[in-house]
């Protein structure tokens, strides 16, 4: 089985899925292809797993202040360029491709009459989950963005049935625990956030952010971007001040963290996130990182829920080195039911809309 697997590197989370599944797969006979895009290669970091990897520019968004700038997000990205990319991208020998809402590879896939196989979060989104209607041209995003002959959503409840438990790429977690608050808001004005943060000296806070310079700043450590570092601060940490993307609070519900979420404002995907969180009760949502905010949710964090997901990367592993050919359900059904351990009842129906 040879795979062309692309994956959107706008965001972290895609990559992170991508990890698990490199992982997963290097368990069976199958030969794996990365192409990663919607990042400048030079900003993308701790790659080795994925070997000789593919990049192209690809599509991807531009924010400002917390907001999708639609303006340059339409100047930014290069239709022609994009199109070139499709209509060039090898694709002899493949048996298939896999895309995590990756446009390139979804495309050039369904050009050449390949079998386009989407696992991603995104593909969970629609008439029964939570969703937004949101911008008209984010809508188009959702809705042509990286089209697919079989999609697989991922989600933090079955809301239909082509979704799945979220793949999650996380380390043993270390022993000792701190009181620290771990903010990762990377769409947001950093400096804003270190002032926010400093208004709260009882408490202590590791920024991320790409581009940060490492240092101490009263309250607030500042730390640039590290997948090990981050990850063994998430696994500590007392709490965690983020964006609305699903990856993130996946982990952040793996490993039992109390969530502030700020969704991304006229992104579809965090506010449908947002919307999910707040109907499911796993996180606190806000729309206003703001000093009343931020100082209710520290001095009252509520419990997070108990809720641990099964290993979805190694099924869809052994489901891909099979061929893809059998359906889902049974797969949908266990990894819901069983894998989950205590059953579909630990997740809350009654307070889904």
């Amino acid at each position: 089985m040879k795979i062309l697997y692309g994956v959107q590197g706008t965001g972290n989370g895609h990559i992170s899925r991508a990890r698990a599944m490199t992982e997963a797969l290097a368990a069976h006979d199958v030969e794996v292809t990365w192409l990663f895009s919607g990042r400048e290669r030079h900003e993308l970091f701790d790659m080795a797993p994925f070997g000789d990897f593919l990049h192209r520019r690809g599509l991807t968004f531009i924010s400002r202040a917390g907001r999708i700038d639609y303006g340059r997000t339409l100047i930014h990205n290069n239709l022609w360029r994009f199109l070139r990319d499709v209509r060039t991208l090898p694709l002899a020998g493949f048996d298939a491709v896999v895309t995590d809402f990756e446009p390139i590879t979804a495309w050039a896939g369904r050009r050449a009459g390949l079998p386009v196989i989407g696992i991603g979060h995104q593909y969970a989104l629609g008439d029964t989950a939570p969703t937004v209607a949101g911008h008209w041209l984010a809508r188009q995003v959702m809705n042509r963005f990286a089209p697919v002959t079989r999609p697989l959503g991922l989600h933090w409840y079955p809301y239909a049935d082509n979704v799945l438990p979220p793949i999650l790429h996380l380390p043993d977690r270390q022993a000792g625990r701190s009181e620290d608050i771990v903010v990762y808001l990377p769409f947001e004005e950093q400096p804003r956030i270190t002032g926010l943060l400093q208004q709260f000296p009882q408490y202590r806070f590791r920024q991320y952010a790409s581009g940060l310079a490492a240092m101490q700043v009263a309250n607030v450590l500042l730390c640039p971007t590290s997948t090990n570092n981050f990850k063994r601060d998430l696994a500590q940490c007392a709490g965690v001040i983020c964006n609305s993307g699903f990856e993130l609070i996946s982990e952040c519900l793996q490993w039992r963290k109390p969530v502030l979420t700020r969704p991304l404002q006229g992104q579809i995907e965090q506010l449908s996130n947002a919307r999910a969180l707040d109907q499911l009760g796993y996180a606190t949502v806000t729309n206003t990182l703001c000093p009343v905010t931020l100082g209710q949710w520290l001095e009252h964090r509520p419990a997070p829920p108990m809720v641990e997901f099964p290993d979805v990367a190694a099924c869809l592993a052994r489901w891909l080195a099979d061929g893809a050919g059998h359906e889902m359900c049974e797969m949908q059904r266990w990894l819901w039911l069983e894998g989950a351990g205590t059953g579909i009842g630990q997740f809350p129906r009654d307070k889904v809309a």
